[in-house]
């Protein structure tokens, strides 16, 4: 399947739900009007471990419902690797994820359509009001290499891979970011993201479940539901940039909001850098700051700003428990200095890592360096250790005039300029300069867009005169993807 990795930390054997029978009555699942109590989920999920025991691999059909979390709960228990699909898959990508995980079997809502790709697999409908299983739940597999999602990856540089996250790097990554958090049982986790990928299905789901607190989920993000849900005894807010930037348009006039922001115990922002305009603007309104995270599909949580530090613009904390973080040069030295200017690539090593990648053996060896696994993110370690991403190798470090630039930096000044309301920034092969920094702009008017000299000379002056745009392109909006990251490779250069 994979090729081999060299050893990890060991990590105690414990059950990836400790809390799952403990108090039977406490809420565990909101999804809505739909709910669930730990005892109810525990029957739910416990029948359906029943029927997919020995299935192989199956895959989770990961609509943002009550049937998903169940049906993940019942892979965990019964030991069987989940797929997440996720719904909005084309036809062409769909097809190539499960032909390359091979699910026996599909686990869906009775109401979901499936497209005919999966017409092949038979179909267990998910039913989440189960009342004739046993009293007792089944022990989970205790071997913590023992694979538990395989969660496919993006597939910006070529067909998506499944990386193989084994139950050691779930119960790490969770218990680390507890120990970060401060996070509990009595912790109300609110969100509105979508269950097929780390952030809102291993943290969003599986974390508070592993608590023993509860999850709200809104089904669909919205800043009423936020409110709502915060209002009304949420503690904790997870979300993407996306999310914030509409919570932090949202603020202005919006009284109940903004009680709700501010009551809360911590807001996370993770998958993209969340702007420092954002950033600043939640935090005049609300006096509460949004901690950043980073991680990745294959390192699942590598550092984040933990709940009593300083929430800095840009910063994704310190390295968590267990975690090995380091930046190393393009000639794989290790960068020592913590100038917050030196670039490098990070690299990390720890138990939160996977196991590599569904049948891709070569992919696997070459994502390594020796024991540190290469996260192709590009950044900057300021003195106190703390982390500051930069962009991705292949699309965010630009090379200037013998300058290795970032271009988050630079999006990030750029989006003080009151002209902006969004940009990306690329880089595209100069004669003179190797590269020249190019900025994609959606104007905040339009109609009356700043010029490219007024905003060449609004970045030299915050940061440096080699880090100024030397092309500015005006576009109506940016692409994006599901979780809202800007598709740089769909920016063509015209």
């Amino acid at each position: 399947m994979s090729a081999a990795l060299p050893a990890v930390p060991a990590v105690p054997a414990l059950p990836v739900f400790p809390a799952l029978a403990a108090a039977p009555d406490r809420p565990a699942l909101r999804f809505g009007d739909r709910s669930l109590t730990y005892g109810e989920l525990a029957t739910a999920a416990r029948a359906l471990a029943g029927r997919i025991a020995g299935a192989g691999r199956i895959a989770v059909w990961a609509t943002p419902t009550l049937e998903t979390a169940v049906g993940v709960v019942a892979a965990l228990l019964a030991g069987v690797p989940a797929v997440p699909l996720n719904p909005k898959t084309g036809e062409r990508e769909l097809s190539h994820i499960v032909g390359d995980s091979t699910p026996s079997v599909v686990l869906a809502a009775p109401d979901d359509e499936l497209p005919s790709v999966l017409a092949r697999l038979k179909r267990l409908d998910i039913t989440v009001t189960e009342t004739g299983a046993d009293a007792e739940l089944p022990p989970e597999p205790d071997d913590p290499e023992a694979p538990a999602l395989i969660v496919y990856t993006s597939g910006t540089t070529g067909a998506p891979k499944g990386a193989v996250l084994p139950r050691r790097a779930i119960t790490a990554t969770l218990d680390a970011l507890a120990e970060a958090w401060a996070w509990t049982g009595d912790d109300v986790l609110v969100h509105g993201l979508p269950l097929f990928h780390v952030h809102g299905l291993i943290l969003g789901i599986l974390g508070p479940l592993r608590r023993g607190g509860e999850v709200r989920h809104l089904g669909k993000f919205s800043a009423e539901g936020v409110a709502r849900e915060l209002g009304a005894g949420g503690t904790m807010l997870f979300g993407v940039p996306t999310m914030y930037h509409r919570l932090a348009e949202a603020l202005v006039g919006d009284p109940e909001l903004t009680k709700a922001l501010a009551g809360a115990r911590l807001l996370v922002s993770g998958s993209a850098a969340l702007p420092v305009y954002d950033h600043e603007r939640i935090a005049a309104g609300t006096g509460r700051r949004v901690i950043e995270r980073y991680g990745m599909t294959e390192t699942l949580m590598s550092t984040s700003v933990p709940v009593d530090g300083e929430a800095r613009p840009g910063s994704v904390g310190v390295p968590l428990r267990a975690v090995g973080l380091r930046l190393v040069e393009e000639d794989g030295s290790e960068i020592t200095s913590y100038d917050g200017e030196t670039v490098g690539e990070i690299q990390v090593k720890g138990p939160s890592l996977f196991t590599g990648y569904l049948n891709r053996p070569d992919a696997t060896a070459a994502a390594f360096d020796g024991d540190w696994f290469r996260t192709g993110d590009m950044a900057v370690r300021d003195a106190d250790g703390s982390v500051r991403i930069v962009g991705r190798k292949a699309t965010d470090l630009i090379k200037s005039g013998g300058y290795k630039i970032g271009a988050g930096e630079i999006e990030n000044a750029l989006l003080d300029h009151p002209g902006v309301r969004e940009v990306a920034v690329t880089g595209e092969p100069d004669t003179d300069l190797g590269e020249r920094v190019v900025a994609w702009v959606v104007a905040a008017d339009p109609e009356r867009p700043p010029s490219a000299e007024a905003l060449a000379d609004h970045v030299a002056a915050q940061l440096a005169p080699h880090k100024r745009p030397r092309t500015v392109r005006y576009v109506e909006s940016l692409p994006r993807n599901d979780m809202g990251k800007i598709l740089k490779r769909a920016l063509t250069h015209g």
